[in-house]
């Protein structure tokens, strides 16, 4: 019981013991090994004075800049040496390799560091280490989560208020530690200049911190609702976080604190925000006031906020937004509001993103030049906004999930846009004819579209990704006029239109494709020859048709590592298992009666599904080829007696690697459960306590415990089986 004790953590703290040492060079004869207690802690190497002693007086070596090296000619020997003109050397032979390993490594990283910093993070501590005080050369401490107190017991010496003996300390770290009390001692530390006391439960910062020199201080999530008067005079502090306390609004100290320029206020309990305080703040450039509740912006008598510009006010609780007041914002958020209207001015914005909110109206003057980036996706918008196209720089735009339904054509053909996103609209269609268009990523999914412009895919050279799945396609547009193409394309996401056969030759005008998702469409053939033209073929997808064979010029596929086409008519196995790179063949409910296989399975090989083909049938030296895949499923048949009655039991499961080389079952079924003599078992990883969920509590009238044993290619897997079973 208490706490959790972890070996890791205790040599992070410190290492030690009683070893042979030696000091100054080794070769000299006057020097002799003498068996003395040596601990490393901190930044440096103590050694006693004293021979066969753990007291007196001790000699420390610093690390920093040193060096750590092997002896070869002592076994299991070590050589610390400090470094500088006065450098010295330690001569170290441990007991064993295990402990002589240890301490290389730890010593190591001390040594290689630049600055001397000392990370005891996560190590359960609730006092310092006392020979942590040795190293007085420390500037970086890290003391983040641990059981630190204020004062641990009147008995000890090593609680929180010496930290101030660490005389040139430039950054403390106590986070996560739930002191609840703000740690004084710090304060007399003239050197320190970045304290993070976030997470410790905090209700109060004393006014003695007025005296320090901090450029950053981190008061993150405690229970803070206010600051003292005496923190302007730290005219040097630069950053504050305030982020997840109990403000209901901002500190007025703040204003005196014109080194900052960052506000970050994030997870506090504001409703409105004052704008006449952030007048009186004209340092603060970045706004950061995420997670709030903040209903209103409060502008009485305010003009504009020429300082302020980057805005953030996602999470909160917004019904309308009149931003024009931050005239010179660069990039707002106000994402997950409830807004229905948003304002903005336009002069120097460059991103906009105001995803999941109510929009019905999105207002941005004058017309922003200067704006790559806008997502305004998940909304209620019918149309694209105006100034949209006028938009020069405009690169990536997203507005899926609306209800647009027609797009302009001058939006296509901008110079700028590379990203377009309009999946999940009303889009009833495309502009008929395009220009030139340099959009290289094109997502129009889940729209009502009967076809694609004509010149589409003539016009976009760039055109990396087309995503029009889930729409009503009925034929592809051409990608050349002639034998010659210049198409780039690489991904193809065609899934669930009404596709036929012929446009299966106008993939071949995609002679760079990758990936090709074809699934839930009219397919009843894949000619090889147009299989054999895409050769650079990685994944297809071509689930859900009627197809009854994939061609055998999948080979000329050299690349291809994922081939997905179950739920169609495919009676004979394809050639997949020819290719190297394959990974994932899943050919389920088709109409398979054998399975063709290579000597040796390919390398990469780690899942095949043959489930539902009620007609396959596999002899021993095949199941037990395919039983050495990572995930291999197959359907179990029904066993009978002999009269060919059928079995009182019949029970089905998927077997796939455990944790620790133990039989794990990923998934199982049963068939009509509850009907006559039907059962439903649960069977799990035998190193692990299952709770059997309480099903159908009105029909189960018992509950048993058995253990199934099944033996299998000469080797015994031990399953415990619940089962639940109706009487």
């Amino acid at each position: 019981s208490g706490k959790p004790h972890s070996t890791g953590s205790s040599e992070r703290i410190q290492l030690s013991g009683m070893y042979n040492v030696r000091k100054g060079k080794i070769h000299l004869p006057v020097n002799r090994w003498t068996r003395r207690q040596a601990i490393l802690c901190g930044t440096c190497l103590i050694v006693s004075s004293v021979k066969e002693s753990q007291t007196g007086k001790m000699h420390v070596l610093p690390l920093i800049g040193g060096k750590v090296e092997e002896v070869k000619k002592h076994q299991h020997c070590l050589a610390f040496s400090s470094s500088g003109p006065q450098s010295q050397t330690y001569y170290i032979c441990f007991d064993n390799f295990t402990e002589y390993l240890r301490w290389l490594r730890q010593a190591s990283k001390v040594a290689s560091q630049r600055i001397s910093s000392v990370d005891l993070s996560c190590c359960s501590l609730e006092h310092l280490p006392a020979n942590l005080f040795y190293s007085q050369d420390l500037t970086h401490l890290n003391l983040k989560q641990n059981f630190l107190r204020l004062n641990p017991s009147p008995s000890t010496s090593r609680a929180l208020n010496e930290l101030q003996r660490f005389t040139k300390l430039k950054s403390l770290n106590l986070s996560n530690n739930n002191l609840g009390d703000f740690p004084l001692a710090v304060c007399s530390i003239p050197t320190l200049t970045e304290l993070n006391v976030s997470c410790n439960a905090l209700r109060s910062i004393p006014a003695a911190v007025g005296e320090m020199h901090k450029q950053t201080f981190l008061l993150d999530g405690n229970f803070l609702q206010s600051l003292p008067d005496e923190l302007e005079h730290m005219h040097q502090l630069s950053y504050v976080s305030l982020s997840f306390n109990e403000f209901t609004d901002i500190p007025g100290v703040l204003e005196k604190l014109t080194a900052m320029d960052k506000l970050c206020m994030s997870g506090n309990c504001m409703d409105t925000l004052n704008l006449q305080v952030l007048k009186r703040m004209p340092h603060i450039k970045h706004v950061d006031l995420r997670l709030n509740s903040i209903r209103r912006l409060e502008a009485d008598e305010i003009d504009f906020l020429h300082h302020v510009t980057q805005l953030d006010l996602r999470d909160n609780k917004l019904g309308e937004l009149d931003a024009t007041v931050f005239n010179n914002v660069e990039v707002l958020h106000c994402e997950r509001n409830q807004l229905v209207t948003l304002k903005i001015s336009g002069y120097f914005l460059k991103a906009l993103y105001a995803s999941c909110n109510e929009l019905v109206h999105l207002d941005v003057y004058p017309v922003p030049n200067c704006l790559a980036y806008m997502d305004i996706s998940r909304n209620h918008l019918e149309n694209l906004p105006e100034w949209v196209c006028d938009s020069r720089k405009l690169e990536v735009l997203d507005v899926g999930h609306n209800q647009i339904r027609e797009l302009p054509a001058r939006l296509f053909n901008s110079s700028s846009l590379r990203k377009l996103l309009a999946g999940h609209n009303l889009l009833g269609r495309l502009p008929d004819r395009l220009e030139r268009t340099q959009v290289e990523v094109l997502d129009v999914q889940h729209n009502q579209l009967l076809e694609l412009p004509s010149n589409l895919l003539l016009k976009a050279d760039s055109l990396r990704f087309l995503n029009a799945s889930a729409n009503k396609l009925e034929m592809l547009p051409p990608a050349t006029l002639s034998e010659e193409t210049h198409s780039i394309l690489q991904e193809l996401y065609l899934t669930n239109n009404n596709l036929t056969d012929k446009c299966v030759p106008l993939l071949t005008g995609h002679p760079h494709l990758k990936i090709l998702h074809m699934a839930y469409n009219r397919l009843q053939s894949f000619p090889a020859s147009k299989m054999a033209k895409l050769e650079e073929l990685e994944e297809i997808d071509i689930s859900g048709n009627k197809l009854k064979a994939i061609p055998t010029t999948i080979m000329n596929c050299r690349r291809m590592h994922t081939v997905i086409a179950h739920s169609n008519c495919i009676e004979v196995f394809p050639e997949v298992m020819q290719l190297s790179e394959i990974k994932c063949v899943d050919l389920s409910c088709n109409e398979l009666s054998e399975v063709t296989l290579p000597e040796n399975l390919p390398p990469k090989l780690q899942e095949l599904d043959l489930t539902g083909n009620p007609r396959l049938a596999l002899d021993h030296k095949t199941l037990e080829l395919l039983n050495n895949i990572r995930c291999f499923k197959i359907d179990q048949p029904s066993a009978g007696d002999a009269s060919g009655a059928p079995a009182v039991w019949s029970h089905g499961y998927t077997e796939a690697s455990g944790v620790k080389n133990k039989l794990c079952v990923a998934a199982l079924s049963a068939n009509n459960f509850c009907d006559n003599r039907e059962a439903l078992y649960g069977v799990f990883d035998g190193d692990r306590n299952v709770e059997v969920p309480y099903l159908l509590q009105c029909t189960m009238s018992d509950i048993l415990a058995e253990e199934l044993q099944k033996t299998k290619n000469e080797e015994e897997y031990m399953i415990n089986t619940f089962i639940v079973m109706q009487r």
